[in-house]
């Protein structure tokens, strides 16, 4: 009994776990969309105008980030394709971390070190995703 409880308990503390950075990465997806990807990228375009990169590839790149971060985050949030989409996450962490660094934005890197650790976490942790789609689909 007290096995079960804890295997509970792990599962759980992992399914808030990714609820809330599902939450958290959807969210940033969501409302960069409503206000407008278009707007979104023309002010990445004025933040990266000092920056060694190519202005047609930084609006492309704003176009798309809010698409690639609301999906990104809905899988993560309904746990389907739970460790892909964190893979995924946690590369995209590593091409915004990319971008804090030529800007020499070294606030936004830490804390882009924050997210890549937490997306560690949940894919070292992944045996407990349990309460989720992926777990759903495979019959646990």
């Amino acid at each position: 009994m007290v096995e079960e409880l804890n295997f509970s308990d792990e599962r759980t503390a992992y399914a808030l776990l990714r609820i809330v950075v599902g939450v958290n990465l959807m969210m940033h997806g969501v409302s960069r969309m409503i206000a407008g990807p278009g707007e979104f990228a023309a002010k990445l375009v004025i933040q990266f105008g000092h920056a060694p990169l190519p202005a047609w590839s930084v609006w492309f790149f704003g176009l798309i980030l809010p698409s690639i971060e609301g999906l990104f985050g809905l899988l993560i949030l309904t746990g389907l394709r739970t460790r892909a989409a964190l893979i995924a996450a946690s590369l995209l962490i590593v091409v915004l971390t990319f971008g804090s660094a030529l800007l020499q934005d070294w606030a936004a890197a830490a804390i882009q070190l924050t997210y890549a650790l937490v997306y560690s976490i949940l894919i070292f942790l992944h045996r407990h995703n349990g309460y989720s789609i992926d777990s759903w689909m495979e019959g646990r």
